[in-house]
Parts: structure tokens; C-alpha cells; sequence
């Protein structure tokens, strides 16, 4: 198991208090998580996000597909302001929240309310390295990624384990990655995080991700 170290100083644990009591204040309105409770919030959100610190190359471009509440983009963003993050979501609500909360954290970002399938398609190969938390099965979820991703770059998926990763094979083969390594880690409260690295090796064809909601109807 990886140990959790993280730094941080007095400007971004404020900002995190900040951020975790307008989270909770909105919450209602925009429908934003199913945990209120400060101290798992603060676990399973805030740290838990900032896990995938570890995989994130200096100065690296960080999408994140899926962003819901901003996790774990903008943490990681707090923890690494070397990072340039862009936020993508479906629902235009999220995107909404994320905005506001940029402006209170004082945090520059780019959003983007649109389905990964669609926005792949117009951002291919534009980050150093895409992020998701949350969003689907792997072998989906790497559909809904690759594309986004540099060659060179990686894809890096917050799972609570290894165990999709055999699943994921054939939608590795067909869209240019290699599953590469893994760090696991124990939260305070006992629960499992693994983050997982998917290199893109080779450019993934021009067909992914598919359109029409087939990752999820017909996966990889």
C-alpha cells in the first residue's frame, strides 16, 4: 500500500474548508452528492481525489470527464497548481457549480457542458493526461477517455480495486492504451482506492468513442 502525503498548507486547506461548506450549501439545489457529512466528505471526496496526484506528470494539461462536483479535478488543481485542469459534464447544473466555485476558490479553469462522447470527438489528443472518478464501468470509461488523451499521455481511472482491469483488455487493444501500473491506497476510514494508469501507446481510431450511448449499450 502507498502512503498518504500530502502537504497542505494554510491558503489550501481554507480553500478546501471553503470549498466543502459551499458544496454543502448548494447541495440541494444542484443535487451534487449523496454524503454530508463533513468528515466523510472530507475522505471520500477531498482526499480521495487527491490521490491521483502520484500519476500526474509536472505542468501536465488534466481533463476530467465527468466532473459532477468538481472531483477530482479541482482538488488535485488546489494540491498542484502546476496542473491546467478542464472540466467536462453532461449535465449543465454541474458545470454551473463548478463555475461559481472556481470563482470563490480563485481557481482557473476551462468547462464544458457536453457528453464525453462529444466532446472526445472535438478535444482529440489535446491533454497530457485525462482523470475519472465515478463515471462508469472501466472498460466504458476508457472508451469514453481515450480519445482525449495524447500519445504519450495517460488515462487514469479512480477504482476501488484491480478487479475490472481483465474486462478492460479488449477495450485497451482496440483503443491505443496499455494498462501500465497501479497505486493502492487505504483511506482513514478504512476504505480502498486504487488508481489505475492506462498509456496511450498508439492513436486511438477516429470511430471512439461511439456515439448513440453504445459504450454503455454494447461495451468494449
Amino acid at each position: 500500500m502507498n502512503d498518504i502525503d500530502f502537504h497542505i498548507g494554510r491558503e489550501v486547506s481554507d480553500k478546501l474548508v471553503l470549498y466543502r461548506d459551499f458544496l454543502l450549501s448548494e447541495n440541494e439545489k444542484y443535487n451534487l452528492t449523496a454524503i454530508t457529512d463533513k468528515d466523510e466528505l472530507w475522505n471520500k471526496h477531498f482526499i480521495d481525489s487527491m490521490l491521483g496526484s502520484v500519476a500526474i506528470p509536472q505542468g501536465a494539461s488534466v481533463c476530467d470527464i465527468g466532473c459532477g462536483a468538481g472531483f477530482p479535478s479541482l482538488p488535485l488543481k488546489l494540491i498542484r497548481d502546476d496542473i491546467s485542469v478542464t472540466l467536462v459534464d453532461s449535465l449543465g447544473k454541474r458545470i454551473e457549480f463548478c463555475k461559481m466555485l472556481c470563482q470563490k476558490l480563485s481557481i482557473t479553469a476551462l468547462f464544458f457542458h457536453e457528453r464525453a462522447e462529444d466532446f472526445s470527438k472535438t478535444h482529440s489528443e489535446q491533454f497530457d493526461v485525462t482523470v475519472a472518478r465515478a463515471v462508469a464501468p472501466l472498460n466504458i470509461l476508457l472508451e469514453y477517455t481515450a480519445q482525449t488523451v495524447k500519445i504519450g499521455g495517460a488515462v487514469i481511472a479512480y477504482k476501488t480495486d484491480l478487479s475490472e482491469t481483465d474486462s478492460a483488455t479488449n477495450a485497451c487493444r482496440l483503443l491505443g492504451l496499455n494498462f501500465e501500473t497501479h497505486y493502492d491506497f487505504v483511506l482513514p476510514d478504512g476504505s480502498k482506492r486504487a488508481i489505475l494508469v492506462y498509456r496511450k501507446v498508439s492513436r486511438t481510431p477516429a470511430n471512439y468513442p461511439r456515439g448513440q450511448n453504445k459504450p454503455r449499450k454494447q461495451p468494449l
